[in-house]
């Protein structure tokens, strides 16, 4: 009976701290990527400053903004983590739709290009003056030198001008910057499968719908095992 008691009791603190977190901001999971240093963006910074004519909102190292294509959902558009004794940089997936990126003033031994894969709408980047810019210098339409940074301005477009890749795409699909250096090939219209050979609407009813079907049997399943289990301690 104790058992079943602490599971219900935790079972109920889990739901309060949801709740809690889905009407308030929850700085324990919120946006880490935010608190990865110490500090606070400053207004005189480049991303302090891009974050002032965007109309944008500082957020520890972040500038947010609300997304209108999301029902007002803020996302980050500029990260600054300069100076920030940074040796290394695995991971900033949470900052994928930012506009501009400050890495400069950091220890950094090397960056990994597939860092910045899926960062779309990256347009800025200024980084210590002996790493190069994402996807090699030459992915960038103008990399420039100044005050002991690199400055990594305006990605060039993997794709050409009508959206198909010439070689690397297969056929019935197009091709969509990716980040720096990185382009995606996505089904056309009409077109979806291995290699966009199949012709027609996705069946998604036919290969979702057993899978939701099967997911809440065995969901139901475990519930009434862990159930008996809980009643019998």
């Amino acid at each position: 009976m104790k058992a079943g008691r602490s599971q219900l009791d935790t079972a109920v603190l889990v739901l309060i701290i949801s709740h809690l977190c889905f009407y308030a901001p929850c700085e324990l999971t919120r946006l880490p990527v935010c608190k990865l240093c110490s500090g606070s963006v400053l207004n005189e910074t480049a991303v302090g400053h891009f974050c002032f004519v965007s109309n944008g909102r500082l957020e520890g190292r972040c500038c947010l903004k609300n997304d209108s294509n999301s029902n007002g959902t803020e996302r980050i558009i500029g990260l600054d983590l300069s100076n920030c004794s940074l040796k290394q940089v695995d991971d900033l997936h949470e900052a994928a739709t930012a506009y501009m990126i400050d890495l400069s003033l950091n220890p950094l031994v090397n960056l990994s290009d597939s860092v910045f894969e899926g960062f779309s709408d990256l347009n800025y980047m200024i980084l210590p003056i002996d790493i190069f810019c994402p996807g090699g210098n030459q992915s960038w339409s103008k990399v420039e030198l100044r005050e002991g940074s690199r400055l990594c301005e305006d990605p060039k477009n993997m794709c050409n001008q009508t959206g198909q890749l010439v070689i690397d795409c297969p056929e019935n699909s197009l091709c969509t910057p990716y980040g720096p250096g990185f382009f995606e090939c996505n089904c056309a219209d009409n077109y979806y499968g291995y290699k966009c050979l199949r012709e027609g609407e996705f069946p998604a009813l036919q290969v979702f719908g057993p899978l939701g079907a099967s997911t809440v049997v065995l969901s139901f399943l475990l519930w009434v095992t862990q159930r008996r289990k809980a009643k019998a301690l």
